[in-house]
C-alpha cells in the first residue's frame, strides 16, 4: 500500500513537472512572438513618422545648412529658428481682425487664428487656422534678416467647407 502511494505521488510529481515545463516553454514562445510582432509594428510606425517628417526643417539637412553656411552673414541654429518663427507667427493671432497672414477675411463673429504651425524648410511654413466654426490651411513664406527679425508673406490659403 505504501509503495503504491509513493508510486502515485511520484507519477503525480512527474506530471506536474511536465505540465509546468510545457506551460513556461509555451509562455516564453508566446512572449517571443509577441515581441517580434511589436518590433514589426514599431518599425512600421517609425517609417511612417519618418515619412511624415520628410518635409520638416527639423529633419531636412539641406534646409538646415541654409542657415549655417559661408554665404550667410550671420549663421543661425535651426533649432532656435523653429520656435522663433513659430512664436512670431502665433503672436500675430492677437490682432483684433485675426492673424493677417491667413489670407481670409473674418466671416462670422470670431476672428481667424492660427492653431498649428510646421516649418517645412528654410522658406515655407504650413499652418492650420480656424475661427472655431470654419477651418483652413495656409502656406506662408518666411524671411529672417541678420537682426533675427522675421517677416511673412502669404503664398496661398484654403478654407474648407463647413
Amino acid at each position: 500500500m505504501k509503495k503504491s502511494l509513493l508510486l502515485y505521488l511520484f507519477i503525480l510529481a512527474v506530471l506536474m513537472n511536465i505540465f509546468t515545463y510545457m506551460y513556461f516553454s509555451k509562455q516564453a514562445t508566446f512572449e517571443k512572438e509577441r515581441v517580434e510582432k511589436m518590433k514589426i509594428k514599431l518599425d512600421s510606425v517609425a517609417a511612417k513618422v519618418a515619412d511624415a517628417d520628410y518635409f520638416s526643417l527639423a529633419y531636412n539637412e539641406n534646409a538646415q545648412n541654409y542657415f549655417d553656411n559661408d554665404n550667410v552673414k550671420k549663421p543661425m541654429d535651426y533649432a532656435k529658428i523653429i520656435p522663433l518663427v513659430t512664436e512670431k507667427l502665433m503672436d500675430l493671432n492677437e490682432d483684433s481682425k485675426g492673424n493677417p497672414y491667413i489670407g481670409q477675411d473674418k466671416i462670422g463673429a470670431n476672428k481667424f487664428i492660427i492653431n498649428k504651425v510646421k516649418l517645412l524648410n528654410h522658406r515655407w511654413i504650413i499652418a492650420d487656422y480656424s475661427d472655431g466654426e470654419y477651418w483652413g490651411e495656409v502656406l506662408i513664406k518666411y524671411f529672417i534678416d541678420d537682426n533675427e527679425q522675421v517677416s511673412f508673406e502669404t503664398v496661398n490659403s484654403i478654407l474648407y467647407q463647413k
